[in-house]
């Protein structure tokens, strides 16, 4: 049974570690922007938006489909930057091993 106990340790310890991980999540604010900085979008670790901010010289009636080509621009670069820092989070716990689904 001793093998019992450290797996019920594992496991007290790994949802220990997911809720740790959920409010890193949820506090994280990363950046993305488009346009040198005319267009930003900030993400929570969850891929929540959180903010959009556009320059008022950006925003022309005239090519609504350029804002929205600079919107969804930032916004794809705050997704991949939330990926690489949730990536970096999860390699420091795993030592470097790649385990699917993590």
């Amino acid at each position: 049974m001793k093998n019992l106990g450290e797996l019920q340790k594992m496991m007290k310890a790994a949802q220990e570690f997911q809720e740790k991980m959920q409010k890193e999540l949820a506090e994280m604010q990363v950046e993305g922007s488009s346009g040198g900085g005319m267009v930003t979008v900030v993400l929570d670790g969850h891929k929540n938006c959180l903010k959009v901010k556009l320059e008022p010289e950006v925003v022309n009636k005239e090519d609504v489909d350029m804002l929205q080509d600079l919107i969804v621009s930032a916004f794809r670069e705050a997704v991949a930057r939330v990926d690489e820092e949730v990536s970096k989070k999860m390699s420091g716990f795993t030592g470097g091993l790649k385990i699917p689904g993590l």
